[in-house]
């Protein structure tokens, strides 16, 4: 019961789900992956569904898991 709920914590703020935090915030967000062959950049959503290739020399970037994407090396 001594709980302030006006000012969670950062890491009990990040625990809950999405809808239920103080301001809504979402899980994912987009990054700039460079490519190891050709340093040429692309745009990745974190929980892509899809295989990401690369534009200019079609290496595998990143393969889709249950979640978040898997960047490959």
């Amino acid at each position: 019961l001594a709980k302030d709920l006006l000012h969670p914590s950062p890491e009990e703020e990040k625990r809950k789900h999405k809808k239920k935090r103080l301001v809504q915030s979402p899980n994912s967000y987009f990054m700039d992956v460079k490519c190891p062959g050709c340093y040429k950049i692309t745009t990745v959503f974190s929980h892509a569904q899809t295989v990401v290739l690369c534009v200019g020399c079609s290496t595998v970037l990143c393969q889709p898991t249950g979640g978040k994407a898997r960047l490959t090396e």
